[in-house]
């Protein structure tokens, strides 16, 4: 036989079954005997419909997909590359019409007068008793709604003495868990193997209330004994009681709700149910009303203390008795809870005393009213730095305070090619010149006890960074000086007028002589040119772009953070003298680099911030774009976007949100204070979280001081130095998410502690991650060097560093050009052209592997 012929055989005999039940149904409902005629004329429509309904679904669900395209094409369909949806639809078309079976005709050959009757008869003997099942089963409906009525009102004045009955049965099991049982070592309640171990007894003076005997518990088991073995439920004791008063509850409510029902409703439950009501019965009807009720005693419950409980466990019950004994712990209850409310208050006055005493008053600037500020606000590239530097030449001394050690470093050679002798002074070098009556430093070098009669800081909308902000806000605020001037984007004017008051005595506004134009075409490298300026925002991405240039004959000058300053000074002279046409670099070229570029160039729109790929900010856009177009070379600074041309024009165009907050970070003082109350740093970066800083501020994370302070925490290392020294060197300047300077730091604090000589910094010259990485490990070497005041051995160590800057320079300038990509999976190099992160035999496994994941779902 055919699929489809025994797919229609059992469609056609489903269909008689229902027929048939059709006819039984209509006839159960009838009372008196219908005609046969009657049937078929109400019928005989919806008969044929259940032939049509059964047999499409039918063959609809029997048929695969496959034979279903087959049975179409043998028809003329075509089917190949056709939606599934429509061919579910052609096919159902086609068996509409496939061999129809006539109910009506067949229900005529199954039935006569003598056999109408005896259906008949028997369909309303069906009826009437399934009538009759169901008015009992309304009527056991009745009863027990009449059982669950009385039920409400019984609990309701049943729950106060039920609560009572409840605490002394569970005062009898605490005590009976207190006296038998042992607590065991946390485990996996999956792992059933896993051996049990014994860690002591329990101890009722270890817990003050249920809540916290719950808390402590959460993960211990109840043991029990069975048949001479030990055998373990694991559930939680919290989960243990609970059970406990969940079933005595419903048995005591049972027993309640029973001898509060009348005699007229237990006997007619008896009459109907045929059987006596019990309690069981009780607790079935109630079940929901009873879980209503027992949320409420167990959150009581929690609330008990553990004493009470334990002395209640010994005192027989009687209503009376116990309702005054918790009436009385209740009122103690209240009392104690009341001193603790009382307690905690006064902690938190004393706390908010502290923290306002530690830090409060440390933020409010006590401005040197003797001192003119001088505030310099424009546009990148537009000679503020120039202008305030003139005015500190010309002083009898002078310090200069800069974002990033090259800045400090350019201005220190800039001011002693001048003839104005000039020191410099970073956390990793000093270079003191002789007869110098001028610094120039990094901002966080800064001295308030050193008086100078012109002081400059530069790059002053930094007061806003969320880490290193604060340098700038105690330069500002505690400069030593006569005049002091501040240096900053136009976004930054409110925030120094409103921070300085009346100590303003000067402002100069800056535009830019050389106006910016941005091309309307897309940029790709093979249109790059002499002057240009390309900027990413990733090492790699500047190695990856220099080698693709430097291969198609270009001379390319490279700019990035990690990169040693001296060779990034070496890379910017090769482009201002010529010897390179290009530079590629990072965001670093928009902080004080002044080159001759004709055209900046954003690579990418976007960079990643520390946790998120984000789109560039506005103030990012124009602090890049700004390095474009020097001023004696270039009538206008050009502008090139790879993608989204419009949405970056407009980034560069709009208006600057101004600044509105400075960052704070912990000073000497707060230290000093806070010593007058704890020693630890654990708790000092607590109250550090605690402290609501002033409006107008935010705080500085302190995440890589955390970090850092997380792995000497609780060691000799914390315990034998005194915190502020400890401090200190959590705060050291270094890149800490390298995990071999990680080690390095912790090595050299170890030696420091012990009193041995610090490890000496791990130099390799292999490769260029090699070297940069030593360059950094010297660098945090000299760090600790300066700090200790040992500097004989810095000057060793700052010329061995100056020796791998200069590797690094010879390395960019001739071997970039054979710079590989690596695959991010496998660590083998690709060509740098490529557009793809991972090497094709990555790629090819990575898709076998999915292939192999979709068969396996199929």
């Amino acid at each position: 036989m055919k699929q489809i012929d025994m797919i229609h055989q059992q469609a056609v005999e489903n269909t008689k079954t229902k027929i048939m039940d059709d006819i039984e149904k209509f006839l159960g409902e009838q009372e008196v005997l219908p005609d046969f005629k009657e049937y078929l004329d109400n019928r005989s429509t919806y008969i044929s419909q259940i032939w049509l309904n059964v047999w499409l679904t039918k063959s609809t669900n029997d048929f695969s997909k496959r034979d279903k395209k087959a049975f179409l094409s043998e028809r003329g369909y075509v089917v190949e590359g056709v939606d599934r949806k429509l061919i579910n639809k052609l096919f159902r078309n086609e068996m509409r019409d496939y061999e129809p079976f006539n109910t009506k005709e067949w229900v005529k050959t199954k039935t006569d007068e003598q056999s109408w009757e005896e259906q008949y008869h028997s369909a309303r003997k069906k009826f009437l008793k399934k009538v009759e099942e169901d008015r009992l089963l309304e009527h056991k409906a009745g009863i027990k709604e009449n059982i669950y009525q009385v039920a409400q009102t019984v609990l309701s004045d049943f729950q106060e003495s039920a609560y009572l009955k409840i605490r002394h049965m569970m005062a009898k099991e605490l005590r009976k868990v207190f006296n038998e049982n042992q607590k065991f070592e946390d485990i996996d309640t999956h792992m059933l193997e896993e051996r049990l171990t014994v860690i002591g007894s329990f101890n009722p003076d270890d817990y003050r209330t249920m809540a916290d005997f719950y808390d402590e518990l959460t993960g211990q088991i109840h043991q029990i004994a069975s048949w001479g073995r030990f055998y373990f439920e694991y559930e939680t004791y919290e989960f243990h009681f609970e059970k406990k008063v969940l079933e005595y509850f419903t048995q005591i409510a049972a027993e309640k709700i029973l001898g509060s029902l009348n005699q007229q409703l237990l006997s007619e439950y008896e009459e109907v149910f045929e059987d006596k009501l019990s309690a069981g019965e009780v607790k079935r009807i109630t079940k929901d009303l009873t879980g209503v009720y027992l949320d409420g005693f167990l959150f009581k419950l929690q609330e008990e203390y553990i004493t009470d409980l334990m002395t209640l466990a010994d005192t027989e019950f009687d209503v009376t008795e116990h309702r005054a004994m918790y009436e009385r712990d209740l009122g103690e209850r209240i009392r104690r809870k009341e001193e603790e409310r009382a307690e905690l208050e006064r902690k938190r006055e004393e706390e908010a005393r502290m923290l306002e005493d530690i830090f409060g008053r440390e933020y409010n600037p006590s401005l040197r009213r003797n001192v003119r500020y001088i505030l310099h606000i424009g546009e990148t590239n537009t000679g503020k730095t120039h202008h305030a530097l003139e005015r500190m030449k010309e002083a009898k001394t002078g310090l200069y305070l800069a974002p990033l050690r090259l800045l400090a470093l350019e201005v220190f050679e800039k001011l002693n090619s001048e003839g104005v002798p000039c020191s410099l002074k970073t956390g990793e070098e000093e270079k003191p010149v002789e007869g110098a009556n001028h610094i120039s430093c990094t901002v966080e070098m800064f001295h308030e006890k050193d008086f100078y009669e012109v002081v400059v800081i530069d790059e002053s909308q930094m007061i806003a960074d969320k880490d290193r902000g604060f340098s700038w806000f105690k330069a500002i605020t505690n400069a030593n000086a006569e005049e002091v001037h501040i240096i900053g984007s136009k976004n930054i004017k409110s925030m120094m007028m409103d921070l300085l008051d009346d100590g303003v005595a000067e402002i100069y506004e800056y535009t830019r002589d050389i106006p910016l134009q941005v091309e309307n075409k897309e940029f790709s490298l093979k249109y790059t040119k002499k002057g240009d300026a390309l900027v990413c925002f990733s090492r790699k991405q500047v190695l990856e772009n220099a080698s693709k240039l430097q291969n198609s004959g270009r001379q390319v000058s490279m700019i990035y953070g990690s990169m040693p300053p001296e060779t990034r000074k070496k890379q910017m002279e090769r482009f201002i003298k010529g010897e390179t046409s290009v530079v590629v670099a990072t965001d670093a070229i928009g902080m004080g680099l002044n080159l001759p570029i004709r055209r900046i160039v954003f690579l990418e729109n976007e960079k990643f911030d520390g946790t998120r790929r984000r789109r560039l900010t506005s103030q990012e856009v124009k602090q890049i774009a700004g390095r474009a177009g020097r001023k004696g070379i270039y009538n206008v600074g050009r502008v090139a976007f790879t993608s989204d041309i419009g949405l970056m024009t407009k980034l560069l165009e709009k208006e600057d949100k101004p600044v509105e907050t400075f960052s704070i970070a912990p000073t000497s003082g707060i230290f000093e204070r806070f010593q007058k109350y704890h020693r630890s740093l654990a708790v000092f970066f607590e109250l550090w979280d605690k402290f609501e800083s002033p409006k107008g501020t935010n705080k500085a994370s302190l995440s890589e001081e955390r970090e850092l302070y997380e792995y000497v925490r609780d060691t000799e290392i914390e315990a034998r130095l005194p915190m502020m020294e400890l401090y200190g060197f959590l705060h050291l300047p270094f890149s800490s998410k390298e995990p071999a300077l990680i080690e390095q730091w912790l090595e050299t604090i170890k030696a420091i502690v012990a009193d041995e000589e610090l490890p000496e910094p791990p130099v390799k010259t292999a490769s260029l991650e090699e070297l940069e990485l030593s360059y950094k490990a010297i660098g945090l070497h000299l760090l600790f060097l300066y700090k200790l005041g040992r500097k004989t051995e810095a000057v060793y160590w700052e010329r061995v560093r100056t020796e791998l800057s200069d590797d690094v320079h010879e390395f960019l300038k001739s071997e970039v050009k054979n710079y590989k990509k690596r695959c991010r999976h496998c660590g083998k190099g690709i060509h740098v052209d490529s557009p793809y992160q991972i090497c094709d035999s990555c790629y090819s496994a990575r898709n076998r592997k999915r292939a192999d994941n979709r068969d396996r779902w199929r």
